[in-house]
């Protein structure tokens, strides 16, 4: 697909993953329509039904998500299921009903089951339960491609699924209640340097692992299959580099300054054991890989937080 000239609704457009894409997109001479939440609410049909009729999108990419860490799940399961569950079930159909040349929808990691295999192989997805403080997040998600596929089967309608691991990166949400491990982790060893508090304390043992994949190496994945990606199969998009907590701790403490002592609160809870993605598919069909180091890559996020929400 041809992406010059073309109309693509992005949803979520104005979020963290969502910048980098529409900028992306418009790069390669799309025009890019970003729907605002306070004004259309994805989760009834009829704001869906209306929103595609009228602006008559050629590609549809579906990025809106209720997201959040391990806290902001376990307090807020039935609308992390409900709200994600419910824009995507309006989103997809009713771009089949208004003739949708392709649809793009963005999953997630926490599909897998609590103890798949390292790397995660998309042929893994249905062995099993996801680790339970995000499965109503990642269960939502997850019936996206199951929906995806009968459309697919029954209607030749051409969604694809790709499921990107854990995000970061320069305009991330950096609320320590709300926030990812990342944002959270440099939000606190910034303020933690700046006050000389002698610890920061960090949730879990630190002995789980995870995958981190660059915001802008993500959106040159999605873009990318928007172009040349069209198969039922869902399809892993990472970087394939495992860290564990306790090493991307140390490792932010360093970057961001803080030299006091690292405390690892075992009451909290550690999540997935362990989280990295095989991501043959997305090498060998779009001709992916990510290029920015995690290093690289968090030393450039630090100084956005820095020159930015730091200064609040």
């Amino acid at each position: 697909m041809d992406l010059e000239s073309t109309t693509c609704l992005v949803t979520g457009g104005s979020g963290f993953l969502g910048r980098a894409v529409c900028r992306l997109l418009e790069s390669r001479g799309a025009t890019v329509i970003v729907p605002r939440s306070r004004d259309h609410d994805l989760r009834r049909r009829e704001v869906v039904e209306r929103l595609l009729s009228e602006l008559r999108p050629r590609v549809v990419i579906h990025l809106a998500a209720v997201v959040g860490g391990i806290g902001a799940n376990r307090r807020n399961p039935a609308t992390y299921f409900y709200d994600n569950a419910a824009m995507a079930l309006h989103v997809l159909d009713e771009s089949y009903r208004a003739g949708v040349a392709k649809f793009v929808g963005v999953g997630t990691i926490c599909s897998y089951p609590k103890f798949t295999p390292v790397p995660f192989r998309e042929s893994d997805l249905w062995n099993g339960y996801p680790e339970e403080t995000n499965a109503p997040y990642g269960l939502a998600k997850k019936m996206m491609l199951v929906q995806a596929q009968a459309y697919r089967a029954q209607h030749q309608f051409p969604a694809i699924m790709l499921l990107p691991t854990n995000l970061y990166g320069p305009g991330d949400h950096f609320d320590l209640e709300s926030g990812h491990v990342i944002p959270s982790l440099i939000r606190k060893f910034v303020e933690a340097r700046r006050r000389g508090d002698p610890t920061v304390t960090v949730w879990g043992t630190g002995t789980p692992t995870r995958e981190f994949l660059h915001v802008s190496d993500a959106a040159e994945a999605i873009v990318a299959a928007t172009e040349s990606y069209d198969d039922g199969e869902p399809m892993n998009v990472g970087s394939g580099d495992e860290i564990s907590i306790r090493a991307l701790a140390e490792l932010l403490s360093d970057l961001c300054g803080y030299r006091g002592a690292l405390v690892f609160d075992a009451s909290r809870p550690d999540g997935q054991p362990r989280r990295c993605v095989d991501a043959t598919r997305a090498r060998e069909r779009i001709g992916f890989r990510a290029r920015i180091p995690l290093r690289d890559g968090l030393i450039e996020t630090i100084r956005w937080f820095e020159e930015n929400e730091g200064r609040r």
